[in-house]
């Protein structure tokens, strides 16, 4: 596996700081690249996510250790950026909700565990199940999506390894190729840095094909702190060309940005 193959880099131990540092971003470097090339396979994984999503259904994401944490936080900012209620897109991670911050020893190797983890949502065919994982050989991963498919819905995956049995388990792969590791092996550098880039992509053009946004905007955003609160009175101010107090009065009044403009339009 590619991911695997060793660094370009040796003797690490006896780099400067400064080596260390120039030698980690220079291969960063590399990640928008590959993920370029990948264009193609996430504007299918984007259409056939958002053609279930406009119909019911939800986007599910499964993977272990970085790869699992990525697909949680992913999930997790979902509501808070555009309004979406909490179970519309899931992240499940191997070993459950306490693997997030400590590892859990071998519970990526069950392949039975992420389609039991998903039980618990009653998935439907309407459902979108993404699978991560660097290595693309997860077991976790591999069981989850040959199941969710099997079921019916629609599956995709993000892996770093090219031919995987990861992506042979789903049927919109998403291979980033960005080549050995800084530290060998060490796929949360390089590997994560793409998942995360692809996820981003990925659940950010799914929200704006469902209406999420306006202009450049999250108009529905919750408003959840000062600074979200702030962000969203200069949204409206500038959106309807009132003044402060009554860009606040009307979020107040109806709740977020959306509710707010579309309220002003309705007297």
């Amino acid at each position: 596996m590619i991911t695997e193959t060793p660094s370009h880099y040796d003797h690490l131990e006896q780099m400067s700081v400064h080596d260390l540092l120039v030698g980690i971003n220079n291969e960063d470097k590399t990640v928008p690249l590959a993920v370029e090339k990948a264009i193609p396979q996430i504007e299918a994984l984007v259409a056939a996510t958002v053609d279930r999503m406009r119909a019911g259904g939800r986007l599910f994401y499964i993977g272990a250790g970085t790869s699992g944490r990525l697909g949680v936080v992913d999930a997790s900012e979902c509501p808070p950026t555009y309004g979406v209620p909490f179970d519309m897109v899931i992240g499940l991670i191997a070993g459950g909700d306490g693997a997030i911050r400590k590892a859990v020893e071998f519970a990526e190797d069950d392949p039975q565990q992420a389609w039991h983890d998903m039980q618990a949502y009653n998935l439907t065919p309407q459902d979108v199940v993404v699978g991560i994982a660097a290595s693309g050989r997860t077991p976790y991963v591999i069981g989850g999506l040959q199941q969710a498919r099997a079921a019916g819905c629609v599956t995709g995956c993000v892996v770093c390894n090219p031919g995987s049995a990861v992506a042979a388990a789903c049927e919109f792969p998403v291979e980033v190729v960005v080549g050995p590791e800084f530290v060998t092996g060490s796929t949360r550098m390089k590997s994560g840095t793409a998942q995360k880039l692809v996820l981003n992509m990925l659940s950010t053009s799914v929200m704006i094909q469902l209406g999420r946004v306006k202009g450049n905007k999250m108009i529905d955003m919750q408003l959840s702190n000062h600074k979200l609160q702030d962000r969203a009175a200069r949204m409206v101010e500038n959106e309807l060309g009132v003044s402060r107090e009554e860009a606040e009065a009307l979020l107040a009044q109806f709740g977020n940005v959306r509710g707010a403009i579309e309220g002003y339009h309705r007297r």
